[in-house]
C-alpha cells in the first residue's frame, strides 16, 4: 500500500483525533490501528460510510440491519390483523 500515518488518540477533553490512510489501486485502504482500536473493530467487521453535508464522511460500525431484526417480534403476533381492526383499535385508544 503506500505511506501511512496516524495520530495518537486525542487527549482528555480534546474534540477529535485524526488519522490518515492511503487508498490502493484496488480501492482498498487499511484503517489505522488507532481507529480500529477506538471502534473495537476486528477482521470481518462491517462499517458504514455516511456522507454529511456533501463534504464529510463519517465511518462507524453499522446500525442494526433491518434484515437482522426480522423475526424478533414474530413470536408476539398471534394472527394477522385487518386494517379495519387496526382502525377500530385506534378509535378505541383515542376514546371515540
Amino acid at each position: 500500500m503506500g505511506r501511512r500515518s496516524s495520530s495518537p488518540t486525542p487527549a482528555e477533553g480534546a474534540p477529535e483525533a485524526m488519522a490518515t490512510a492511503t487508498l490502493s489501486a484496488r480501492g482498498q485502504m487499511t484503517i489505522p490501528r488507532v481507529i480500529r482500536e477506538h471502534l473495537h473493530l476486528h477482521p470481518g467487521d462491517r462499517l458504514e460510510f455516511v456522507i454529511r453535508d456533501g463534504q464529510e464522511v463519517t465511518i462507524r460500525p453499522p446500525s442494526a440491519d433491518i434484515r437482522e431484526l426480522r423475526g424478533m417480534l414474530a413470536h408476539k403476533v398471534k394472527r394477522p390483523v385487518t386494517v379495519e381492526e387496526m382502525n377500530e383499535a385506534i378509535r378505541q385508544r383515542a376514546g371515540r
